[in-house]
Order: structure tokens, then C-alpha cells, then sequence
């Protein structure tokens, strides 16, 4: 209404919208409530979050931290006040498959049966495959995450999805960590499948563990890491 009383006085605007004149005055003269000032407060630790995060955090995660901080808000109100702000996080992209289950594929046994907790470094290692997208074509990355440290012990990227790929990142897991008796978890993707991968396993006395067919939650540790990659590095 202030901001057509230039056009059409307060009083008729109040006659047309049904609004008494002092009700108006008396709002406009009503100082802030107290939900407005903490909502206020909220938007300010939201804005802080999402511009630190790259403007990737969504709803969820900027709630999560919130609650670190002691801050006792719902997810829901965050969610609102973020549409209000008119900011968003990044959704992840839907996956295309990249790797193929061998047809008659020497299966490991799973060693993991989606427990990934261990005490110490060097114990397991998950592995998995995903592309990026470059202006030239894809280009294949296979990573090797250390369960523990959740730190990516070894990487390789390549045009292809030969078993040369996932070998390489776990040669440069091996270079980098020494580790004795260390179990590989994996899917049941042709390259990890492979003769030339088991012999390299047998080879550095890597236990190879893979998941059951076309079931991202025995992968889970390695498909969050892929998630996280995705989302907020590659397609920001």
C-alpha cells in the first residue's frame, strides 16, 4: 500500500482492500515480532552457510549445520526461509551406468556386508567408477577411498573403461600406503572382474570384496563420495 499511495491514497486502498485505517497505521508503527527477528537471525546464518559452501548446501545440510551450532530450528523452517531468500542448493545429477557386470564375472566374496566402520587406516578400501563430462568427451575416473580416513588414497582418469583404469588407482593407493592385508570393496563391474585386476590383487596381497549386482548401498561410502563430487565440484 506505501508503495502506491503516490497513485491512490491509504484510505481508499484501506476502503477497497477491506482494511480499516488504523489498522493499517498501527502495523506500520508495530515494531518487529519476535518469530520476524529470529527468522531474521536465521537468514543471516543461512546466507553465511550457503556462500561458504560454494552456494552448493541445500535445505538439509545448512540444517545440519545450524544444529552444530546450537541453533534448534526445523528443517522445514529453513526450507522456507531459503525460498524466501530466493537461494537453493545443488541437486545431484542423475547417474548414467558406467560399468557392466561381466558375463560369466569371477565374483569376489563381499567382505564388507555394508559395514564400513573400521578402527584404523589401510583396513578397507572402497573403489567405484563414475565420467565427467568435458567439451572434448567423457573422461573415466576410478578412485580408491580409504574407509577410515575417508581420504581418496588413489586415482586414475582415462577415455576408456579398460581394466587398466581401476588398476591404476589402486597402484597409486599401494605406492602411496603400503598397507598390509588391506580389503578392496568394489562392485561387480567388468574391470574389477577382471584376470588382469585379480592378479594385481594377488599380486600386492589385496583382498578384493565386491557387492551384490546393481545395489548402490554395498558401494554406499564410494556413491556418497561420487555424490558429493558431483554436485558441488563438477557440475558447480
Amino acid at each position: 500500500m506505501k508503495a502506491h499511495q503516490a497513485r491512490w491514497p491509504i484510505a481508499t486502498q484501506c476502503r477497497v482492500l477491506g482494511v480499516s485505517l488504523s489498522g493499517y497505521y498501527a502495523w506500520r508503527t508495530r515494531p518487529p515480532s519476535k518469530r520476524a527477528k529470529v527468522d531474521a537471525d536465521l537468514k543471516e546464518h543461512i546466507k553465511a552457510f550457503h556462500t561458504r559452501s560454494d552456494s552448493t548446501y541445500g535445505a538439509p545440510r545448512i540444517w545440519k549445520d545450524l544444529m552444530d551450532m546450537g541453533i534448534r530450528v526445523s528443517k522445514k523452517r529453513v526450507a522456507r526461509l531459503m525460498r524466501e531468500m530466493g537461494i537453493c542448493g545443488v541437486s545431484r545429477r542423475k547417474r548414467t551406468q558406467t560399468t557392466v557386470k561381466a558375463q560369466k564375472a569371477n565374483k569376489a566374496p563381499d567382505l564388507v556386508k555394508r559395514d564400513f566402520s573400521v578402527a584404523t587406516v589401510n583396513k578397507l578400501w572402497v573403489a567405484d567408477i563414475t565420467y565427467v563430462p568435458t567439451w572434448s568427451g567423457f573422461l573415466y575416473l576410478s578412485v580408491v577411498m580409504d574407509a577410515f580416513s575417508r581420504r581418496i588414497v588413489g586415482w586414475s582418469m582415462a577415455t576408456h573403461l579398460q581394466s587398466e583404469l581401476v588398476i591404476s588407482a589402486l597402484n597409486m593407493a599401494l605406492y602411496q600406503r603400503r598397507p598390509q592385508d588391506v580389503i578392496h570393496h568394489s562392485d561387480q563391474g567388468a574391470q574389477y572382474t577382471s584376470i588382469a585386476f585379480g592378479k594385481r590383487c594377488r599380486e600386492a596381497g589385496v583382498r578384493p570384496s565386491m557387492g551384490s549386482a546393481g545395489d548402490c548401498y554395498d558401494n554406499a561410502l564410494c556413491e556418497s563420495f561420487f555424490a558429493t563430487l558431483e554436485c558441488e565440484l563438477i557440475w558447480n
